[in-house]
């Protein structure tokens, strides 16, 4: 049984002395809190503390690569984190400010078993984190968080002898030559290069530039207050920034990153947003031609064309549907065999030949300009429209208390399944199946589908419907979704809607 650290307030003498940490910061495959609220700077010590003991308990050779993004309190985070790591006799291979793959690219480059990366990711500022992880390239699932958080809020945390810490220089231009390696664009192209002041402006620009692709800015400039919109490109408003700036400058399309450059959005060159599963659907089309027979992961969260496609049946792609989140979905692309996973909310795990498997923005950025590099005769609306057409909502998350979600979660699933066993219907068709792999895809009997699960990473439910059929049955199958999750008066409004 876990016990919460002591609790302390800002501005007191414990707050300096004493480990402060919500136990609700240890989610499914991250470990995110907000800072100082959640989380106080010997509670960061402590947390590096039972990293390093969890990697000697599970036999870890005690080396592990250490990042962090460019918010400004990222480097006190990570700094307090290295002290715990070196009390737990942790060998610190510190690369610097970073990017998350660029975290994961250096296990590969330095030969060292574990990483931990200190960021909020995608969330505003205010938020911190850790992605850490020992089995390249995976990253820590249910099971290895619920086991550091065991340690950490029961104060099993071992100080062990022999810790260490080294700089290391030039990982980023590794992992810059890594991405870029020979290729060189033969068509030439104008892109859009949104980072929304984040990290990844630091990176993408000059990624671009060395592939011969001609650089479109858009805040561009690092800057941690992220004074134009928060980069993810997964909202609505960063997607309509980068839409207009096509529209303005007559760009060949638009790619957007994340503030840890984790994920990438697109936008076409008419300035059409395009979901990112929508994008995995035609990079899948493209790799799958280079590797026919290929297996692909889709999130639950994805259209259903992963498995419908004709181009990708004539190709022999097999579609499995798994678990939203970046730790399952590499896990599973591992696991499987599979060429690559899909996942809606932009993390894209392209394994070997393409890639190594981790999620990476940026590997994704030159894979799409590789893609439009072999289909010199395409834009990027073509290869949209070649796409069956179907009807998607945006990602859309209404508020549920951390504390609560899951368990409303829970009452939601037996509704809806009790829904589809009553012979209801949603949007006025039947309810072939519910899919219960991670919360709920009630999928009709003409392939449209709803879904409602928690959020992992934030105090919300997560809603996104598709049609097969037209806008109108999209907004239906919403509708009678959203009427089930009013049930639960712990449901609050939703950060955007259709």
């Amino acid at each position: 049984m876990t016990r919460p650290l002591p609790k302390s307030k800002p501005n007191t003498w414990e707050f300096l002395r004493d480990p402060m940490i919500a136990p609700t910061g240890f989610r499914e495959y991250d470990a995110r809190w907000k800072y100082p609220d959640e989380i106080n700077l010997p509670g960061m010590t402590a947390l590096g503390l039972g990293l390093g003991t969890q990697m000697r308990k599970r036999g870890i050779a005690p080396v592990i690569a250490v990042g962090n993004d460019y918010r400004d309190y990222s480097l006190s985070i990570k700094n307090a984190l290295i002290v715990g790591l070196i009390q737990a006799g942790i060998q610190v291979r510190d690369i610097g400010p970073a990017l998350s793959p660029m975290a994961y690219f250096a296990q590969f480059h330095l030969d060292v078993p574990a990483v931990a990366m200190v960021t909020a990711s995608h969330n505003p500022n205010g938020w911190t984190g850790v992605k850490m992880g020992f089995d390249r390239p995976l990253t820590h699932g249910p099971d290895e968080m619920a086991e550091l958080r065991d340690i950490v809020l029961n104060g099993e945390g071992q100080p062990a002898p022999g810790g260490g810490y080294e700089f290391v220089h030039g990982v980023r231009e590794a992992y810059l030559d890594d991405l870029v390696g020979d290729f060189r664009m033969s068509r030439k192209l104008r892109v859009v290069c949104a980072t929304g002041n984040g990290t990844a402006s630091a990176f993408a620009p000059e990624l671009f530039e060395r592939i011969g692709v001609e650089v479109i800015p858009s805040h561009n400039e690092l800057d941690y207050t992220f004074p134009n919109y928060n980069p993810n490109p997964e909202a609505m408003e960063m997607l309509h920034d980068m839409a207009a700036t096509v529209k303005a400058t007559g760009a060949d399309f638009a790619l957007g990153f994340d503030g840890d450059g984790d994920r990438c959005g697109v936008v076409d060159d008419e300035g059409e947003e395009i979901f990112a599963d929508k994008v995995g659907v035609i990079m899948a089309r493209d790799l799958s031609r280079l590797y026919p027979g290929s297996t692909f992961v889709a999130d639950v969260k994805s259209t259903g064309l992963f498995a419908s496609d004709p181009e990708l049946q004539k190709n022999g792609v097999k579609a499995d549907y798994w678990k939203t989140g970046h730790s399952h979905m590499k896990r599973r692309v591992k696991e499987i065999g599979a060429l690559a996973g899909f996942e809606k909310s932009g993390h894209y795990f392209l394994a070997e030949p393409v890639g190594r498997g981790y999620d990476c923005g940026m590997r994704v950025a030159v894979e799409i300009c590789k893609l439009m590099d072999r289909n010199p005769d395409m834009s990027m609306s073509d290869l949209r429209k070649a796409l069956p057409r179907t009807w998607s909502t945006p990602t859309m998350s209404p508020y549920a208390a951390d504390t609560e979600k899951y368990d409303i979660l829970d009452r939601l699933v037996q509704k809806l399944v009790a829904k589809a066993e009553a012979g209801d219907t949603i949007a006025g068709r039947p309810i072939k199946e519910v899919v219960t792999v991670n919360g709920a895809r009630v999928i009709l009997d003409n392939g449209s589908w709803g879904l409602v699960r928690a959020s992992s990473n934030t105090p919300n439910l997560v809603v996104v419907c598709e049609s097969s059929q037209s806008g109108d049955e999209m907004r239906a199958i919403f509708h009678d979704i959203d009427a089930v999750i009013r049930t639960e008066p712990g449901v609050g409004e939703y950060d955007q809607t259709i």
